[in-house]
């Protein structure tokens, strides 16, 4: 029989036993001994470690932090970019009994010093110059600070202070501190109970102080085991990427620890910019990402392919087609009878597996997406395409697990049914409720937003849906996202954001009209597809905020937004937009983590532009 997507048949994985991740790692580690742990590139060239290389440079760590005064129950953070170090010190940190937290490496000065001083951080990683200069900035106002490790040394030579060393020269310690007392280790260990604190994840504080989600070892090991045997299936032959922020839950958990978990190869890319490079280095096995790199690969596929000749959009529009009514039989429940299936191979032959080869994702048995809303074209575009792409939910209070779309029972637009750790429900008033074995114990000094999350056992999520008659739970909106006009009309602007999304011109929209007389949008441009078609069409600018005013560029998006309008009602559609015309990165604090604009404060910063599609189309 002709398979099309053959993804379901996956070895289980032999994993480590343990109650803590201490525990795990350390029979990880026995487990696996010789087999690659994680892979790295330096000076050009992948650069592979063991599990056991990674359990003595763990351990090294480890006993130097005991050895400079870390005690169990202490927290150590990490302030870094996704990289293997930040690993190490994040084992080492547990494996020490400590408690580990994360600081985004965009983080100004004052928000690493809120961060340090609300988690009494004792020792602070910081991955090069530049990150230990925000902690000698802040330092005099950390009192609990006793030591700074640095990861990378470069251009710190000449540098020197009692209360900074580098990561070597822990290790050394730790190494002295292992031949003076060699049972510290496994007392270490031991040190820690599953129903004890292991990471802090801080949630973003757009609307107040950040919160220090606490994360037990109770937590995080629900949350791996069931996602390993449910819901993103692996093993030790899988390969994995390492991109996202490790600060966050969804890298951490499910990247990290998942990794140590299942035995997969963990693969470290160089930095953000170059995923699409190294997507197709690694060819992963398994790709989890964010919707904002699954519509940034569909859009590069589209503007190659309005660059391709007739006969190659041509072959491409039938192969793509094909998947397509096989997509759509599939996930209506359908059978697909053969000759479709012959016509989808022969459609892969010719065209689509050169499109996921280009992109990297030729071994893939399926792609993941979450942490933000997906446009269900997406999902149907990469199931023609050959690569289901399923959608999961979680959030940093489940510890990264909750829901996930089941390999047998497609159903765009859902985030699937609840996975075995957690039980879901809708509340009275449309919120999803959530509880299980992966809640968190709470926020760290801040017992009344702990009791405002949690109450009888139930995690109010925050999220407005619905659940249908087959156990499946649709996300419509965030509960203070939904958009009541002045008409008195209920909004989910997320739907209509997804839309956007959609467009290989547009990276992000933020919809805007509550308690206004209708909708308008501001809009964020993909910079690398709109400045091609500028150049393609002999339209000038300058620089970032002149390609945004360019009348052409302009009359580009409105095209795009008039296609999406024609998707909904009157009273849904966007009457007018705005384009940002500054160019967000991470370090901008319009942005999240995972690249998403921040609704609230995208609006309060934007007001008066806000203001002035009303005022324009008023007068």
């Amino acid at each position: 029989m002709l398979e099309i997507w053959p993804f379901q048949d996956v070895r289980r994985p032999a994993t480590p036993a343990g109650e803590t991740i201490a525990e795990i790692l350390a029979s990880a580690i026995a487990m696996r001994g010789d087999k690659i742990a994680l892979r790295q590139k330096d000076l050009g060239l992948w650069q592979s470690t063991t599990w056991t290389e990674m359990g003595v440079i763990v351990r090294e760590i480890a006993l130097g932090l005991a050895a400079l005064g870390l005690e169990p129950g202490d927290v150590a953070s990490i302030l870094s970019n996704t990289r293997r170090e930040w690993s190490f010190a994040d084992y080492a940190v547990l494996c020490a009994g400590g408690v580990s937290n994360g600081i985004y490496p965009t983080d100004a000065p004052e928000q690493c010093e809120y961060l340090m001083t609300d988690s009494a951080t004792r020792f602070v990683f910081v991955e090069d110059e530049e990150q230990l200069d925000k902690i000698l900035e802040i330092r005099a106002r950390t009192p609990d600070l006793a030591k700074i490790i640095v990861f990378d040394t470069e251009g710190l030579m000449r540098f020197s202070d009692p209360q900074v060393m580098s990561l070597e020269a822990l290790r050394a310690l730790g190494r002295a501190t292992d031949g003076n007392d060699p049972e510290l280790w496994a007392r270490r260990l031991k040190s820690r109970k599953p129903e004890d604190l292991a990471i802090l994840v801080y949630t973003s504080g757009t609307t107040g102080k950040p919160k220090g989600a606490m994360l037990t070892h109770r937590n995080i090991l629900s949350a791996i085991s069931v996602i390993t045997n449910e819901t993103l299936r692996q093993n030790e032959d899988d390969q994995r990427m390492a991109f996202l922020p490790l600060c966050h839950v969804a890298e951490r958990v499910g990247g990290q620890l998942l990794a140590l978990y299942s035995g997969a190869t963990l693969n470290f890319v160089e930095n953000p910019e170059t995923v699409p490079e190294n997507v197709r280095e690694i060819s992963p096995t398994i790709f989890f990402a964010v919707p904002r790199i699954w519509e940034k690969f569909y859009s590069g596929v589209m503007i190659r392919l309005a660059e391709a000749t007739p006969a190659q959009r041509l072959i491409y529009g039938w192969s793509i087609e094909q998947g397509r009514k096989a997509a759509d039989l599939y996930i209506d429940g359908q059978p697909i009878p053969l000759g479709l299936r012959l016509k989808v191979h022969l459609g892969r032959w010719l065209a689509l597996n050169n499109v996921r080869r280009a992109i990297g994702i030729h071994r893939c048995r399926f792609l993941a997406t979450g942490a933000a809303p997906v446009s269900p074209d997406l999902i149907r575009w990469y199931f023609a395409l050959g690569v289901p792409l399923l959608e999961l939910w979680g959030m940093t209070e489940t510890s990264g697990a909750g829901s996930v779309v089941p390999f047998e029972r497609v159903k765009p637009g859902t985030i699937g049914r609840p996975t075995s750790a957690i039980e879901m429900k809708i509340s009275p008033e449309g919120e999803i409720l959530a509880r299980g074995p992966t809640i968190i114990s709470g926020y760290l000094n801040q017992p009344e937003k702990t009791a405002e999350a949690i109450r009888d056992g139930w995690l109010h999520t925050g999220d407005v849906g619905m659940v249908d008659n087959e156990g499946f739970f649709k996300i419509t909106d965030r509960m203070k996202d939904i958009i009541i006009t002045a008409g008195g009309k209920n909004v989910t602007p997320s739907e209509i954001e997804n839309e956007l999304k959609f467009s290989p011109y547009i990276t992000d929209a933020v919809v805007i009209g509550d308690r206004r007389p209708y909708l308008t949008a501001l809009v964020m441009i993909d910079l690398e597809n709109v400045e091609k078609f500028a150049q393609d069409r002999d339209i000038p600018f300058s620089n970032y905020a002149s390609l945004c005013r360019a009348p052409a560029v302009q009359a580009l998006i409105e095209t795009e937004v008039e296609r999406v309008n024609k998707k909904f009602a009157r009273v849904e559609q966007v009457k007018s937009f705005r384009l940002i015309e500054q160019q967000l990165t991470a370090e901008d604090e319009e942005l999240t983590p995972t690249m998403k604009l921040k609704r609230g404060f995208v609006q309060k910063k934007y007001a008066e532009l806000i203001d002035g599609m009303y005022r324009s189309s008023a007068a």
